[in-house]
């Protein structure tokens, strides 16, 4: 009988759940209907057959055993509108493919579906990206939202870990920003990955190496994704590798393990060192892409059917294949133990080290004599292979972050004087040198320490190589707790060196750029000589009437206000002889202080003090503060004396490049030759690249022109007159502004719109070439309308290359090697001046195809800096004394970098100051 009971209340439990989970799934499907009723009513035009109360036979609509929707697929459909939000209630939803329509709007909310396997939301104009978006999503397999560039800045979730199946995952042009987050090894299967044309920054995460990625497309980040690319080496299912368009820098790291690696796109980077063989040999290689980085070292040489492009920047040793010098051999293992810097790069072309590499000290015979990478910051170890340059007498590593020992087989150099390893990280035991060889380790906490060559003082731990781009070697440094307390304590002693200097900078009359109220002690004094107490000040355009109530701003930036009374005798009280030109902003006088320093004095006269002369000279005091860079003019100080205005530049004594083209028969100058024509091109090029983006801020110049490019005695270029600079937006965006410049020189879509770019200043800077070559002016109204304008006439000629020799300036005779060069400039010529903005390269690749075809020269024995002007015939007190001065002078160029002034600009500055105070 109790048997019978306990069946009976089975047989009952059971017909409940039946019925329980019968009532869920119809509450499931009449869900699912709601939501997809609201779909179709958002669509525009609604597809074709959806309506009807049974979702799961309107076309594209598929569903589950339980009438659950399991896949929504409009692909191609030309649907409009915005997606419901409450699209994630679909919750046996598997697929949903959407791409190549017109939705906009935010993008579904697809959080927590757990059955979704595929989303495919490409080629639609999304504009808003929900929270959690990728969150919980355990199945998802594919992954696709290329194409929606109008998505407000967004960045990959570390929530896309739960989707530990991912295969694909795809975000081209989607306006990613951020890193890259370091979550690939939660990803087994996942092979491809694209990201191209983005804001991706950072790094390479070293996760990638766990991966199984087969296809890596990060090409064209808006600001480049930076750092080294050791982390490929340990990929080995790479087929595809696309990083083109970036910022990554140091060698090419060991593929050999990537053997089906097919299509390696390196170019555009700052790619660096030599061309491993282990890139040239891989199998299944059929295309490779290297141009425009500075490879170095012999030129490769690929399998017969491999498509290469090395293109002209490279700086091999020779230029056909070939073994490299011996001594450039070893100086490339040298350069190589730190990670081929680009500051080595750079210098290190050609086969001869003796002939204008930087680092690098020869003797008369052609021997190198010292090797000096002092204060670099470099990290890496000590190359053995220094050992083989016999005639070396000094080895200077000091000041970096080198790790490791002091080779052993240094000691066997005969001719070694100096070794310096001071203040780096180096460990083991100091080799036992000759008695007269002074070796210097002060600074090397690890010092006469044995450590584990697997995690030596400053080693890499990471796989990926990504803590530390420059680092010659992978991952992240460790250092002991002591060693952080003396970093600490270091810091602590520079932080009190700035105040110091940052409070004598003040007491010297220096300030931050800040707006403050005139006060009693910071009276503008129209009369006075010497302005707010040595502060440059501009009265408000407001109300120039009254000083009392006007507002003054002070700015800083090492320049000073200097009396007019000074620069009135500097310039024999503006007399007309000293003109050098006229303006829009005035007039321009030469002048001499008394110590014969020449200057030049632009001057604004209250006729012509409009709200449009005082923006003008408040932009070239407020950029020439912010910049320097030693192809852009510098700016001495200013005066304000009442409504006038007055600027101090660096003389630049062979006046501009407009002269030297069109006027030099007038002004008794010889025509440029094609060689001093491809060096002022180059350092406008470089000159207005650092405006653009080398800067701490971003400036475009607007009036980019012959007569704006000033020339030294060297006949080197800077730019000059930057009254009309305006802050350069960010990527690809512009700003709308009033029209400015110079007929002839405006690029297209600045004239009709108003709005511009960096790529305005291409522009300008491809008519300037255009007038180089051709020795015609920009507009010529002399000339027949046909040829008038310079543009149009110039692409019209150079359509058939035979005829660029016509339209060559009369005084340029090539021969056949000086044509090859200005056949390539003819060609930049034509891109930067293209007509679509988007067409045009930034200044960068300017300077890139530019830099080749500028010779490079040969210092004298004199200005040998890397030996540190040490004569080796000297007594030691006496070469310790010039090495203490030479010590003197390279404090003030750290402190700029390549960007320093001439010693002419740092006198005149001196005297100035001196003057005023």
């Amino acid at each position: 009988m109790g048997k019978k009971k306990y069946k009976f209340f089975e047989i009952i439990l059971l017909c409940y759940l039946l019925i329980a989970i019968t009532a869920s799934a119809n509450d499931g499907s009449a869900g699912d209907s709601a939501v997809m009723a609201k779909l179709a009513k958002s669509l525009t035009p609604t597809p074709t057959g959806w309506s009807g109360p049974d979702v799961c036979k309107w076309p594209g609509v598929s569903c589950d055993s339980s009438g659950r929707v399991s896949s929504i697929s409009l692909i191609s459909k030309s649907v409009a509108g915005e997606l419901p939000p409450d699209l994630n209630q679909l919750s046996n939803l598997q697929s949903l493919n959407l791409q190549r329509n017109r939705l906009y709007g935010s993008l579904p909310p697809l959080s927590d579906l757990s059955s979704l396997q595929e989303v495919h939301l490409d080629n639609n104009n999304f504009t808003s990206v929900p929270s959690n978006f990728l969150k919980g999503l355990t199945s998802l397999e594919h992954f696709c939202i290329d194409e929606n560039p109008s998505l407000p800045p967004w960045t990959i979730p570390d929530s896309l870990t739960d989707s530990s199946s991912l295969a694909d995952f795809s975000a081209s042009n989607a306006n990613i920003m951020g890193q890259i987050p370091d979550i690939f090894g939660s990803f087994p299967s996942l092979e491809n990955v694209r990201l191209s044309y983005n804001n991706i920054t950072g790094f390479l995460p070293s996760s990638f190496a766990k991966s199984g990625i087969k296809n890596l497309v990060l090409n064209n980040q808006k600001n480049g994704l930076s750092g080294r690319i050791d982390v490929l080496g340990s990929m080995e299912q790479l087929t595809q590798v696309w990083i083109h368009v970036n910022k990554f820098s140091g060698p090419i790291p060991d593929l050999s393990l990537c053997i089906n690696l097919v299509d390696l796109q390196l170019r555009d980077n700052t790619l660096t060192g030599v061309i491993p063989a282990s890139l040239t040999s891989l199998p299944k290689l059929a295309n490779v892409s290297l141009q425009n980085n500075i490879f170095m070292g012999p030129m490769p040489v690929f399998k017969t059917g491999v498509q290469v492009n090395l293109g002209n920047m490279n700086h091999f040793c020779n230029p056909s294949p070939g073994p490299c010098d011996p001594q450039v051999t070893v100086l490339l293992e040298v350069a190589g133990a730190v990670g081929y810097p680009m500051r080595v790069a750079e210098s290190w072309a050609g086969n001869n080290p003796c002939k204008g590499w930087d680092f690098v000290t020869c003797d008369p015979k052609g021997s190198v004599i010292v090797i000096n990478f002092a204060k670099q910051n470099w990290v890496g170890t000590i190359s053995p292979a220094a050992a083989n340059l016999t005639a070396l007498k000094q080895l200077v590593m000091s000041d970096n972050n080198l790790i490791g020992p002091v080779p052993a087989s240094l000691t066997s150099l005969p001719e070694l004087q100096l070794v310096d390893v001071s203040n780096n990280n180096i460990s083991g035991k100091i080799p036992k040198f000759r008695p007269d060889v002074i070796v210097k380790t002060s600074g090397n906490p690890f010092m006469g320490k044995d450590l584990p060559p697997s995690s030596p003082p400053g080693s890499p731990s990471s796989p990926g190589g990504t803590d530390d781009p420059s680092s010659p070697t992978i991952g992240a440094h460790k250092a002991s707790t002591w060693v952080i307390v003396a970093i600490v304590i270091a810091a602590i002693i520079l932080i009190i060196v700035l105040c110091l200097v940052i409070y004598k900078y003040k007491r010297n009359g220096n300030s931050k750029l800040s707006k403050v109220k005139t006060g009693k002690e910071q009276k503008l004094k129209n009369n006075s000589p010497k302005n707010v107490n040595g502060y440059g000040a501009i009265p408000s355009t407001a109300s120039q009437s009254s000083a009392a109530n006007s507002e003054i701003y002070i700015y800083d930036g090492g320049n000073v206000t200097i009396p007019v009374e000074l620069l009135r005798e500097a310039t024999d009280n503006f007399n007309e002889e000293n003109i050098l030109g006229r303006g829009g902003f005035g007039i321009v006088y030469k002048g001499k202080l008394h110590d014969g320093t020449e200057i030049a004095v632009k001057r604004m006269e209250a006729s012509i003090a409009s709200n449009k002369g005082l923006n003008e000279f408040k932009a070239e005091i407020e950029v020439l503060t912010k910049v320097r860079h030693r192809h852009l003019v510098a700016l001495h100080g200013f005066c304000v004396n009442g409504y006038e205005r007055l600027l101090v530049y660096e003389y630049m004594p062979q006046g501009t490049l407009g002269q030297h083209l069109f006027d030099h028969e007038h002004l008794g100058f010889p025509p440029l030759t094609w060689k001093q024509r491809l060096i002022i091109a180059l350092d406008v090029a470089r000159g207005v690249e650092y405006l653009h983006g080398l800067a701490q801020q971003s400036f475009i110049h607007r009036d980019l022109k012959p007569s704006n490019v000033l020339l030294g005695d060297d006949m080197r270029a800077k730019v000059a007159d930057f009254g009309l600079v305006k802050n350069a937006p960010d990527g690809k965006y512009s700003v709308e502004t009033k029209l400015a410049g110079t007929f002839g020189y405006l690029a297209p879509e600045y004239a009709s719109t108003g709005r511009v770019t960096t790529k305005i200043d291409v522009f300008a800077f491809g008519v300037m070439l255009m007038e180089m070559i051709t020795g015609r002016k920009a507009l010529d109204e002399n000339l027949p309308e046909d040829r008038s304008h310079l543009v149009p006439w110039f692409r019209r000629m150079v359509m058939n290359k035979e005829n660029i020799r016509y339209i060559l300036d009369p005084s340029v005779d090539p021969d056949e090697e000086t044509y090859q060069s200005i056949c390539k400039v003819v060609e930049l010529a034509g891109h930067c001046a293209a007509r679509e903005p988007s067409q045009r390269p930034d200044m960068g690749h300017a300077v890139s195809v530019l830099a080749p075809l500028v010779e490079q020269w040969t210092p004298t024995a004199s200005n040998g800096d890397d030996s540190f002007n040490i004569d080796f015939n000297m007594s030691l007190p006496q070469a310790l004394q010039r090495w203490r001065a030479n010590e003197d002078s390279m404090l003030s160029e750290d402190m700029y970098g390549d960007y320093t002034t001439s010693s002419r600009t740092s006198k005149s500055i001196t005297a100035l100051r001196k003057v005023s105070e």
